[in-house]
């Protein structure tokens, strides 16, 4: 599986290099999500992959990083070209980053 540091996805994140993909439950997402993170919950995720570009990365993100972890090896064998987030949402909220709370992904 591989890995992207909260600094490298802040910085993709900035340009809008990779399609930003968590896979919490929707309570959580609506809690607080990253700017731009599409919610495709992980029991979701096998009926949807469908949804998932498969011309861009893709940076998966969860609450720590547990679920995104395994989320990402199941897309690298679908073939799309993923990343975990390290630290997940809770690292990206300490680091005093943006938080977007509600549906609108922005």
């Amino acid at each position: 599986m591989r890995e992207i540091t909260l600094e490298q996805f802040a910085t993709a994140q900035a340009e809008n290099a990779a399609f930003i993909l968590d896979v919490r439950e929707g309570m959580e997402y609506l809690q607080g999500h990253v700017p731009g993170a599409t919610l495709i919950p992980m029991s979701q995720l096998a009926t949807r992959v469908a949804e998932v570009p498969q011309n861009r990365p893709v940076h998966v993100i969860c609450r720590t990083g547990n679920r995104s972890a395994s989320m990402t090896e199941f897309l690298e064998r679908a073939g799309v070209d993923a990343y975990n987030v390290a630290g997940g949402t809770e690292a990206w909220a300490r680091s005093g980053r943006p938080i977007v709370t509600g549906r609108d992904p922005r």
